[in-house]
């Protein structure tokens, strides 16, 4: 980011931090930051051409989403990546997000940014927009289920979400494959069917974690419903 021109008015700072923010996001999202990578304030300060402060309060917000760690002896670093941590992301999705979208179908709600999400997924240009769009598409899925609080908790776990994939994707470049079971699962939803799109959705994220941490993803019986255990199997592959 290049200073200020002479005479112009300075740029508020919540625009700075935004812009530090974005930026991160993406640098983060794409690999171009791995994981442990260290986050100096002087040097981001430096490379943006802003102040500290625009810089810090970025490393905060970045921090409560989940994509860094802050701590008080090594200051901020990328966020790191292992199947202990996939795991605790996904199990909580597992959990939550198939009941979500069994309430989404029940409540008849429209799914067009569904749609449009997936077509910015299939438009990506890196994996860090893909991941985004992906991101997007669960969340059209589950917004309209009718609980703040369920919308709320699954909010908290996106940004993480986002890293697992981008990350995985890097190694494992499947998100074709993830793609056609998400358009899958939109078309149960929008046939009303909400035991069979549920169904669908809990296998797609599972089979995301055991692919892209083969030897030490094994997710406990217990994470499927009692309806979820009764249908047949379906291949899936992937979460976004």
């Amino acid at each position: 980011m290049n200073a200020p021109l002479s005479g112009a008015a300075p740029v508020p700072i919540p625009s700075r931090t935004q812009y530090v923010l974005e930026h991160l996001t993406h640098a983060i999202l794409t690999g171009g930051l791995a994981p442990g990578t260290a986050l100096v304030e002087t040097e981001l300060a430096r490379t943006f051409g802003v102040s500290k402060t625009p810089v810090r309060e970025a490393l905060k917000t970045l921090a409560g989403r989940g994509l860094v760690v802050m701590s008080e002896y090594k200051g901020a670093a990328v966020r790191a990546v292992d199947a202990a941590m996939a795991r605790s992301v996904y199990d909580v999705r597992l959990l939550l997000e198939p009941e979500a979208l069994r309430r989404t179908v029940s409540s008849r709600a429209g799914l067009a940014v569904a749609h449009a999400a997936l077509d910015r997924a299939d438009a990506a240009g890196d994996t860090a927009e893909r991941s985004l769009a992906n991101r997007d598409f669960h969340r059209a899925l589950y917004l309209p289920c009718g609980n703040p609080l369920l919308v709320r908790m699954l909010d908290d776990l996106r940004d993480q979400a986002a890293l697992v994939s981008s990350v995985a994707w890097q190694s494992v470049p499947t998100w074709g494959r993830e793609a056609d079971e998400h358009r899958e699962i939109l078309a149960r939803a929008e046939d009303g069917r909400a035991e069979e799109a549920a169904r669908l959705l809990h296998q797609h994220i599972e089979g995301f974690v055991r692919r892209a941490f083969p030897e030490e993803s094994a997710f406990p019986e217990e994470s499927a419903s009692p309806a979820e255990s009764a249908s047949p199997a379906v291949s899936a592959e992937g979460e976004s």
